[in-house]
């Protein structure tokens, strides 16, 4: 473990400003956007309302932007009719949200859904419910996500395009939707970039210090990840019982595994918590793990466990999914693993900070996540997607090939 890193400030979420200072911020400029979110959050709002919003803010001369929620009530009339662009940020189709649309129709406005998953068609339900290892034989978890996904497909069809993370998943909803899609990644805020900057210069001016153990991480955000985690949990058992100097951190909504049961004196469990906070527990990681399956589901994920890992110079190993395979230039800036190779991989790390290569190796994934995931970066593919032509993507996969998904084109990096 990394040690001599500095301390993450008392946290409070930053997103606490009120109606009128948020509506003053989408006013102030010649163009436009709101974004609308049902209620304020540390994961998707975060990533896909506040994020945006700051960078607009921050960086565009002519255009403002703010977020606005189901909270703000009557006054979200007000909005409406202001917003050049309006974009709703995965919400479920309900009287206010056909309401606030309409609205903002007849002023004129451009109307778009922001999603960062495969959750707006239910045709992909049971795909799903399996990747998450959610129980199918109650019918109430059938009605829960029907609901769910119809009424966020029912609020995406309101809409004149879509905004995703990627372009696997924006061809995925492309073809489901018929609407066209745009790509604005996830990506690191100001209040993440200036964290993991004090993070990564302390570890070097601390001659990269370590207290002789080994951290191996995983950070789940929720509790439905355990079908990822079991492709990695044989595995660090073994090594567990060849290296002496290996520690497991778990951190967030994950029990361990079985597999691990013989293994809990050196297994370190961490609650869910910030965002910043988190970044400073992955920088004093050696290895962060983001192991996932291989389905349509899973390969249209974001690539943010790698990007947050690596701004705080930490080697991440992660499975080959699209978005891994386009993020992670292997041996340069990380690791991948198929799932019989997360053994040999984590041996590969192992050796990499014994023998000093691995300090180049998480100083390219730093420089490179920030140039490529910084906050200020951001902003022309968030203004092209809220005020360029509403156009279908480039061709990007074969209908539906397992092939297909396991080598898209090499050209079809997003941008």
């Amino acid at each position: 473990m990394f040690i001599g890193l500095p301390f993450a400030a008392r946290y409070t979420d930053p997103w606490q400003d009120d109606f009128e200072t948020r509506f003053q911020a989408l006013t102030a400029r010649r163009r436009r956007i709101a974004y609308y979110y049902t209620e304020p959050d540390n994961s998707t709002f975060r990533y896909r309302c506040y994020n945006m919003v700051q960078t607009v803010n921050a960086v565009a001369p002519d255009t403002g932007a703010a977020w606005f929620c189901r909270a703000d009530g009557e006054r979200l009339g007000r909005v409406a009719d202001a917003a050049d662009v309006l974009i709703l940020g995965r919400v479920r189709y309900d009287t206010p949200v056909v309401q606030l649309v309409a609205r903002a129709r007849a002023g004129g406005a451009r109307i778009l859904f922001d999603v960062d998953d495969l959750v707006c068609d239910t045709r992909h339900i049971e795909l799903l419910m399996n990747s998450l290892n959610q129980d199918t034989g109650p019918a109430g978890n059938w009605d829960y996500w029907f609901s769910y996904i119809g009424r966020m497909g029912a609020a995406l069809r309101l809409c004149d395009g879509v905004i995703t993370t990627n372009a696997f998943l924006g061809q995925q909803i492309a073809r489901d939707s018929g609407l066209p899609v745009a790509i604005v990644p996830n990506y690191l805020n100001r209040e993440q970039e200036a964290v993991s900057r004090a993070i990564v210069a302390a570890k070097r001016d601390g001659n990269w210090a370590r207290n002789g153990r080994i951290h191996v991480g995983y950070f789940s955000g929720s509790p439905t990840h355990t079908r990822d985690f079991a492709i990695v949990a044989s595995s660090l058992a073994t090594l567990l019982a060849e290296e002496p100097r290996l520690i497991v951190r778990l951190v967030g909504m994950l029990d361990p595994h079985p597999a691990l049961a013989p293994w809990r004196h050196r297994i370190e469990v961490h609650p869910f918590t910030d965002f910043l906070t988190l970044q400073r527990l992955v920088g004093s990681t050696e290895i962060s793990l983001a192991p996932l399956q291989d389905n349509i589901f899973t390969n249209s994920k974001s690539e943010l466990k790698y990007f947050e890992a690596a701004a705080v110079a930490t080697l991440t190993i992660a499975s080959p999914t699209f978005t891994f395979r386009q993020a992670i230039d292997e041996g340069r800036t990380g690791l991948l693993a198929n799932e019989l190779e997360w053994a040999d991989k984590i041996r590969q790390a192992i050796r990499m900070i014994d023998d000093g290569r691995y300090q180049p190796v998480v100083l390219a994934a730093a420089e490179s996540a920030m140039a490529r995931y910084g906050s200020d970066a951001q902003l022309p593919a968030i203004e092209r997607a809220a005020f360029g032509e509403l156009a279908s993507l480039p061709p990007l996969l074969p209908a539906g090939t397992r092939s297909s998904l396991a080598a898209p084109a090499p050209d079809a990096r997003e941008e």
